[in-house]
């Protein structure tokens, strides 16, 4: 395919967005067996996205492009025009009956944010998903045998080490050896989340104070903890029992939800699957004290783009990314 065998001749219907996009898709992966033949509409120019941002030749009108299938020039016609041109579209779809040509509508969400999107129907009514999790299914099932697997394997491993920590609590502060705290999880229920205490005070009312750089609230011992990530260690009792999840969105304070989801768009989507000990956003740098809205921003961002493209590969990569990269502990304090 990469030396132009095996290959199908794609016409584009409509000069939009969604046309530049797969145009792009096309010429970024000869493998799919796909060549342009052209691009066309019958719109004014000024109602077109410009050619230039688009690329490949313009053949002419949609006439043209149904003539140009019943010679046998065209084998797969993608029509990308705006859906609520409807109308249209059923005109190009009976004229293209006349042909042998395959044809794709390209469902046109761009002007949308979507979370995970997938096709299915409802009796004989298509249907597609807007704000949807991955987990749903055979999708679901990986994810959880990944946690239960290796999250018994983690316990296994770590169990004489967090016996220590908890005796070395026990003995350097006064106060309890866990720390729980009320947090969302799957679907926005409320969980109470299982740490390591390295503060003096264990705090869970309406206001809840992040913790910052040189935090007099932090004892010695938890400093350690919490560089390395130690303190999260009982989380994996919470992996087992399935409230959470080895890799996922962290989860905030209740208080800190309440906070961010009234000025952040898509915050609670972060919630459409279970919270993770480890994530996209902390192996890239995102975790720790969120003093600016830009960098909750950047952490919610990641979080949905993790939702959007996982896959069980991925999961792996933050895993291995968490223990060896130094952008993980980047502000853990």
């Amino acid at each position: 395919r990469r030396r132009g065998y095996n290959n199908k001749s794609v016409a584009i219907a409509g000069c939009t967005a969604s046309a530049g996009a797969l145009l792009d898709h096309i010429e970024r992966d000869p493998s799919a067996g796909m060549r342009l033949y052209g691009v066309y509409d019958d719109r004014a120019a000024a109602r077109r996205t410009p050619m230039e941002h688009i690329g490949g030749p313009f053949r002419g009108d949609l006439d043209q492009l149904v003539d140009d299938a019943r010679a046998g020039k065209i084998d797969l016609v993608y029509i990308s025009l705006p859906l609520r041109a409807e109308t249209r579209i059923a005109s190009i779809l009976r004229k293209l009956g006349d042909t042998t040509t395959t044809v794709y509508v390209i469902a046109d969400f761009f002007g949308l944010s979507l979370l995970h999107s997938e096709w299915s129907t409802v009796g004989h009514l298509p249907v597609v998903s807007l704000n949807d999790t991955p987990f749903n299914g055979l999708g679901g099932w990986a994810k959880r045998v990944e946690d239960l697997v290796l999250g018994t394997i983690i316990l296994m491993l770590t169990a004489l080490p967090m016996l220590v920590v908890a005796i070395a609590i026990k003995l350097t502060s006064p106060g309890p050896v866990f720390f729980r705290q009320r947090r969302y999880g799957l679907n926005g229920k409320e969980i109470r989340v299982l740490k390591f205490r390295t503060m003096t005070v264990c705090e869970d009312g309406d206001e809840v104070k992040q913790a910052s750089r040189d935090d007099a609230r932090i004892t010695r011992l938890g400093l350690f903890l919490r560089r390395t990530s130690l303190d999260e260690l009982p989380q994996f009792f919470q992996v087992i029992t399935g409230e959470m999840s080895i890799v996922g969105p962290r989860p905030h304070a209740v208080a800190h939800n309440e906070e961010y989801r009234r000025v952040i768009d898509g915050y609670m989507l972060r919630h459409k699957v279970k919270p993770g000990i480890t994530g996209w956003a902390q192996v890239n740098g995102w975790r720790g004290e969120t003093d600016a809205l830009d960098k909750m921003r950047m952490r919610v961002q990641h979080d949905l783009e993790y939702i959007r493209n996982w896959r069980l590969g991925l999961d792996i990569w933050i895993i291995f990314m968490t223990v060896f990269s130094p952008k993980a502990r980047t502000n853990a304090y």
